[in-house]
């Protein structure tokens, strides 16, 4: 629990909320019902261990956050995430009321460790430690199986260091879902690849049949996609979206528009996590994804 004024308001309460749920609590020392209200909410920042931060505003001494809020009565309690308000309630509700309230909003204990492993596990990514963030991740899916994001992240990671078969027992649970997610399409999409090189049997030498092919025929869009299908399996991301490219220049619409939704997917899957910047500012992008997204929509819209 903090005390919150109009001084450290933006950096205790609308920063805050970029990363915890942070319930604003409006009283007075005069009021009754606040000094009921107030030791239920301390009770429950305390069991809820980090899962909401506890704002105190004296509506007295701070008219003028009172005033940006329109509070009218107190207690009143406003509930800010991503520094908005969501939500908020007036009175000195019980406490089965409020913990009701908190429960809507607030991650669950699983949902925090899952989301913390994930962030150790892009740390050890970045520093090349694919053992520590493999472990983190699976234990993040294991504790929180409703979380795509690291699912994705957990079966991209399998697909790159060539598990497959443990890729596809992690997809398992998600795979309904693939049609209706641009992350988990992507993951499909990959798979689907592998499984295609493997029925066809395409191995290393394959690439020169596929060149003969096109050589002889520039308009073979089945050829080209399956090349641009087994450069996916070899991790040749760049060259299988210009083999997706050629395919778009001649004709965008082949085939129910697959190339395009192919080239789409392997822009997900090529993308890295977005690194953390302070508020205002907007993350760099990555140059290869920023030029391949440029040449697809320069394409598509010629």
């Amino acid at each position: 629990m903090i005390d919150v004024t109009v001084e450290n308001f933006e950096a205790e309460v609308v920063a805050a909320s970029m990363n915890v749920p942070v319930l604003v609590d409006f009283w007075a020392p005069w009021c009754g019902p606040c000094k009921s209200l107030g030791p239920v909410l301390e009770k429950l920042e305390t069991e809820y261990a980090g899962r909401f931060k506890l704002a105190k505003i004296d509506s007295d001494q701070e008219q003028q956050l009172a005033g940006m809020f329109g509070i009218r009565s107190i207690p009143t309690c406003v509930l800010l995430m991503n520094g908005q308000p969501v939500d908020g309630f007036m009175g000195a509700l019980p406490e089965g009321q409020v913990r009701a309230f908190l429960d809507k909003h607030v991650p669950t204990a699983e949902e925090m460790v899952a989301e913390a492993e994930e962030e150790e596990a892009q740390e050890a990514l970045a520093e090349g430690d694919t053992g520590t963030a493999l472990e983190k991740l699976q234990h993040a899916v294991v504790t929180d199986p409703a979380n795509d994001d690291a699912r994705f992240d957990y079966v991209k990671l399998l697909l790159q260091l060539g598990r497959e078969d443990d890729a596809k027992v992690a997809f398992a649970p998600v795979i309904a879902k693939a049609a209706m997610s641009r992350k988990l399409g992507a993951l499909k999409t990959w798979m689907d690849a592998l499984d295609f090189v493997a029925s066809g049997a395409y191995d290393a030498s394959a690439e020169a049949g596929f060149e003969a092919k096109i050589a002889a025929n520039k308009r073979d869009f089945d050829t080209r996609y399956a090349r641009a299908r087994w450069l996916i399996t070899q991790q040749r991301w760049t060259d299988a979206m210009d083999e997706l490219l050629e395919i778009l220049m001649r004709d965008k619409a082949w085939s129910e528009e697959i190339a395009r939704k192919t080239y789409v997917a392997i822009l997900e899957l090529i993308e890295a996590p977005k690194p953390k910047v302070a508020e205002g500012q907007i993350p760099p992008e990555d140059p290869v994804v920023a030029t391949y997204r440029r040449r697809l929509s320069s394409v598509v819209l010629s």
